[in-house]
């Protein structure tokens, strides 16, 4: 499919510190018609044929090449690239802080654990990481858990969908709203919420949520029994997921797969226990386990661990209750004022705020001023922090020269790892099959592409 070819670079290498003598290799991709000739020059009964780019069951705009033998899939090839926003780059040009209202629309589906795991790694190049409130921790895993709960509502949901369960959508799309509309509460945003700081989080959960989040839960807890009921021992279900998209966990382990696909191939390997991060170690959940290697047992470990979920929030509710204490790390130089309310100057800080910087301190309006156009410095250094989202492990490496701006910030996509076992999951089965592989993936292409 490529071809190289050692040469003397026709457009002057030379001219950039190269020797006239310098061999310069010059790579060429190659066509899928070249496939299809071959195909034709052995007379055999094959063809290649595209599943996307804007095929429904790809869950954004991943491009499948397969190559068929008749109702047979010989070899499946996933091309990606095509929702490519550039945000890594663009962080590069932004404050440490604006940077979270970029990474927060990688995954668009878990944007809360794009922020946790940019701005843990950024906390932990601060050195703060200890001195974030408790708090702020506590809001923090609750809002995930939320997040992880939503995540797999729309995988349920947009897989019953794909296989023609219309009110599995339904259901699945139903009992998300119920916490689009807590987020909505506390972060002013159903998506894309940039609430997730570093130091801390934008601002402390307003007057009755506690509450609204008590008279909820029940509620969604009984959704996703519904889909339980629907989903677990569906026949039409279990003929078109069981033993269907199998990876076992060699196959698992040599192609770097995290989250429900190596749960569900029966190694417990959750970030949340293995190595805790926001007080995680402090909460009493399982970790979900099947043993079938398939798209079957991603679904069931998929509603497991929605309910483990559901007993953390509980926990953390409880916490919340009992400690008012702020979300923002004390130290002034770092911390954005953490109180805000619709204030007069249009930028949603509390009222004491902008009568102690407008009328009784020109050095805290100094302060202000720079902190919010400048950004805060970050000393020379990088870090590496990997939290487990919904669709496995989601890591942030941040590079730091002790500017007000990231040097390098790359993150570790889940969905672009796991994508990896599209071609060991589809092959050899059926076409059909693809989708439903595809599916127990729940790749999200925001995160692949970035």
């Amino acid at each position: 499919m490529s071809t190289a070819t050692n040469e003397r670079d026709p457009f002057g290498a030379s001219n950039h510190d190269v020797d006239d003598d310098t061999p310069v290799i010059n790579a060429t991709g190659g066509d899928w018609d070249s496939v299809a000739e071959e195909a034709s020059a052995l007379n055999e009964e094959r063809i290649v044929v595209n599943m996307g780019p804007q095929h429904p069951s790809t869950h954004g705009v991943l491009r499948l090449i397969l190559e068929l033998d008749g109702e047979t899939v010989t070899e499946a090839r996933a091309g990606i690239g095509y929702l490519h926003t550039g945000i890594e780059k663009n962080m590069e040009f932004r404050t440490w802080v604006q940077g979270v209202t970029f990474c927060t629309r990688m995954d668009y589906v878990m944007p809360l654990f794009n922020e946790a795991a940019y701005c843990l790694a950024v906390e932990k190049v601060l050195g703060i990481t200890d001195q974030i409130p408790e708090r702020a921790n506590t809001i923090r895993v609750m809002m995930m858990e939320f997040n992880r709960i939503t995540s797999h509502l729309v995988a349920l949901a947009t897989g019953g969908m794909e296989l023609g369960a219309t009110t599995v959508m339904t259901i699945g799309f139903r009992e998300r709203e119920r916490i689009l509309r807590i987020f909505e509460m506390v972060s002013g945003l159903r998506m894309n919420h940039a609430y997730i700081r570093p130091g801390g989080v934008a601002q402390d959960l307003p007057v009755g949520t506690i509450d609204a989040v008590r008279e909820m839960l029940p509620k969604l807890s009984r959704g996703i029994g519904e889909l339980e009921a629907l989903l677990n021992e569906n026949p039409i279900l279990k003929g078109r997921m069981v033993d269907v998209g199998y990876l076992d966990l060699t196959g698992c382990t040599a192609l770097g797969i995290t989250g429900p696909i190596l749960r569900s191939a029966g190694l417990p390997h959750d970030l949340r226990k293995t190595e805790p991060y926001c007080g995680y170690e402090t909460y009493d959940f399982e970790v979900a386990v099947r043993d079938t290697c398939d798209a079957y047992g991603r679904l069931r470990v998929r509603i497991d661990e929605m309910y483990q979920s559901i007993r953390i929030v509980e926990q953390a509710i409880e916490r919340l209750e009992n400690n008012p204490g702020p979300v923002m790390v004390a130290d002034k130089k770092i911390a954005w004022p953490a109180q805000l309310a619709v204030g007069s100057d249009g930028q949603g800080n509390s009222l004491d705020h902008i009568r102690e910087i407008m009328g009784e301190s020109m050095e805290s309006l100094i302060h202000h001023f720079k902190l919010v156009t400048e950004g805060f410095r970050v000393p020379a250094g990088q870090a590496y922090v990997a939290i487990e989202s919904p669709k496995g492990e989601l890591g942030c490496h941040v590079v730091s020269t002790g500017g007000t701006r990231p040097h390098r910030v790359h993150f570790r996509d889940p969905s672009f790892n796991n994508l990896q076992a599209a071609a060991a999951m589809s092959e050899g089965g059926a076409v059909a099959d693809v989708i439903v592989a595809v599916a127990s993936i729940d790749p999200v292409m925001g995160g692949v592409d970035r």
